[in-house]
């Protein structure tokens, strides 16, 4: 099997020192820069499995960093690594294109576990286009259609259509959802998930009563074809 390869783009030195003595002990190859600038110059040569990403670097920010590289179709998974930790900063981070958001101070085991999980989330070779039936998910244009007509959906309900449709057949539990499109934000005592899951099948399903996402009650939403 072939090692997990990741980027660190970091500049505080000691801990990126720090982070690739570690990582490397755990089996992971790792290149690591200072910058954006550096980190571009770099990945124009190779591939990364994932990146971890600081928000707060030289020059280029990680959010303007990670908004460009999406915008160019870069779907590598990327962890934010950063000292800030306000909900606002967690939301700009995930909705700029992060897939998880890990505040400093940290535990390096937590760390490593966000690292591999984001690793499972990407397989070899994936198509960038989920379908499910007649249902569309263009994952780095962030575009959906059903039965070729474009569907308007908001960031965050993009985001919870291809959690269900990369798992189409799979229960998708609740707290599934609230870790990959929520995050650490979410209020386990509100009834947010519901509230978006409605919203989906209002914008996908034209037969309510032939809806492409079935609820599984009291664990989560399963979506496939009817």
């Amino acid at each position: 099997m072939q090692p997990l390869r990741l980027l660190l783009i970091e500049d505080e030195e000691r801990l990126a020192g720090n982070l690739r003595q570690g990582l490397t002990e755990e089996g992971i190859a790792l290149d690591w820069v200072k910058s954006a600038e550096e980190a571009e110059l770099i990945l124009a040569r190779h591939d990364y499995d994932l990146m971890v990403l600081d928000i707060g670097l030289p020059g280029k920010s990680g959010l303007e960093f990670l908004g460009e590289r999406r915008k160019n179709g870069d779907s590598t998974p990327v962890l934010f690594l950063t000292a800030r930790g306000s909900v606002d900063d967690r939301v700009t981070g995930l909705e700029s294109g992060g897939d998880d958001y890990l505040v400093k101070p940290f535990a390096f085991v937590e760390l490593l576990a966000r690292i591999h999980a984001l690793a499972r989330r990407r397989p070899a070779a994936q198509s960038p286009l989920l379908k499910v039936a007649d249902l569309e998910f263009d994952t780095v244009k962030r575009r959906a259609r059903r039965a070729g007509k474009p569907l308007a959906l908001s960031p965050k309900e993009a985001m919870l259509l291809e959690v269900l449709m990369r798992h189409a057949g799979e229960v998708v539990t609740r707290d599934m959802i609230a870790e990959t499109v929520w995050d650490s934000g979410y209020n386990v005592f509100t009834n947010l998930i519901e509230v978006f899951v409605n919203r989906l099948r209002q914008k996908i399903d034209a037969d309510p009563k032939n809806s492409l996402i079935s609820t599984v009650r009291g664990v989560g939403y399963s979506m496939k074809a009817p």
